[in-house]
């Protein structure tokens, strides 16, 4: 057995000696280092993902208790890097150039991922490339976006529905070197009518893109009728009392402090996305208490603000959006 090296998170040190192996040139120290960073990146990712899937709220969750939880995972991730770790810092290391340990590859216990027959994650017009093909790094970078969005998060808003949001999500963290199948062409559809929306409400029309983007799972999870026809409601909108027009019923997950129920709701129907638009709009500015989301040109700002009106009782809902508008997928696709 390889004793691992305890090395701690906050260290300043740790910092100067990677900059000193760095100086170095390709030195095998310096690359097994860099390698073993990145594999404590993808771990605390990986712990990140499994903090975001359980509910925090409770009478011991604070700011306090978060920054010290967030520091536990930090170190933790460290230490599991350190010594043969999960066999990603070998891989990286491989891929680098450099030479793994030789107890790393024959020693007892060890993870030679050159041995299991792996298959990269299905990117939009791609293909599978064959089994135990090399390792890319492009490859593990897109294994851990994909992982990080794909562990446990409910989906739950006020105005949404189970799986939607976890699509738009899930494509959002998909590989950035092309855009997701769908994506380029819903932004298409609907471009047109979030300018329109725009003018009526001071907020950016690639922000209200990027809502309906995690409403919908860009199109693909939008609300049907029941003979099967599009309901065009982009942003899950329910069917209040008031509410005259075409509906559907569907069942929905939705939060109560901090925990998941299932409940059938009914939901708005439109003629068309541009009348979705021009009643999202007309929400916005009809109700008081989404004040503050009128006008806003910060995304994380308008993000925060739609939660603290009530729009969504996700309790990650204002991080998934922020994500999603500053994310790749939405910039290239407006960019195409």
């Amino acid at each position: 057995m390889v004793a691992a090296t305890q090395i701690n998170a906050l260290d300043p040190r740790a910092l100067a000696d990677m900059k000193r192996l760095a100086r170095d040139g390709n030195s095998p120290e310096g690359l097994r280092a860099a390698a073993k960073q990145f594999e404590a990146l993808f771990m605390q990712m990986v712990l990140k993902s499994m903090r975001d899937a359980v509910p925090s709220t409770g009478m011991f969750d604070s700011d306090q208790t978060r920054l010290f939880q967030a520091l536990q995972d930090q170190q933790m991730a460290m230490n599991m890097a350190q010594g043969r770790g999960v066999g990603l810092a070998d891989a990286i290391l491989r891929q680098l150039g450099g030479e793994t340990p030789a107890q790393a590859i024959e020693g007892e216990g060890s993870l030679d991922v050159s041995r299991i027959p792996r298959r990269a994650a299905i990117v939009a017009g791609g293909e599978l490339p064959p089994a135990n093909a090399a390792v890319d790094t492009d490859d593990l970078a897109e294994f851990a976006a994909r992982l990080g969005a794909a562990i446990g998060k409910p989906r739950s808003e006020a105005g949404g529905f189970r799986g939607a949001g976890d699509a738009g999500e899930a494509a959002e963290a998909s590989s950035s070197r092309a855009v997701p199948e769908g994506a380029r062409d819903f932004v298409n559809r609907v471009w047109a009518h979030a300018g329109e929306a725009s003018r009526s409400t001071g907020i950016p029309a690639h922000f209200m893109v990027g809502q309906a983007a995690l409403e919908t799972g860009w199109g693909r999870g939008e609300l049907r009728r029941a003979d099967g026809s599009p309901s065009h409601n982009l942003f899950n909108i329910k069917a209040g009392p008031n509410w005259k027009g075409a509906v559907v019923e569907v069942s929905v997950t939705e939060y109560a402090n901090g925990r998941p129920y299932t409940e059938n709701a009914r939901f708005r129907a439109y003629g068309s996305y541009a009348e979705a638009f021009r009643d999202y709009a007309n929400l916005l500015r009809g109700n008081p208490r989404y004040a503050e989301v009128l006008g806003q040109t910060d995304a994380a700002g308008f993000a925060r603000s739609l939660q603290q009106a009530g729009y969504a009782t996700d309790p990650m809902y204002a991080d998934k959006l922020t994500r999603i508008i500053g994310g790749a997928t939405l910039r290239t696709a407006l960019a195409g």
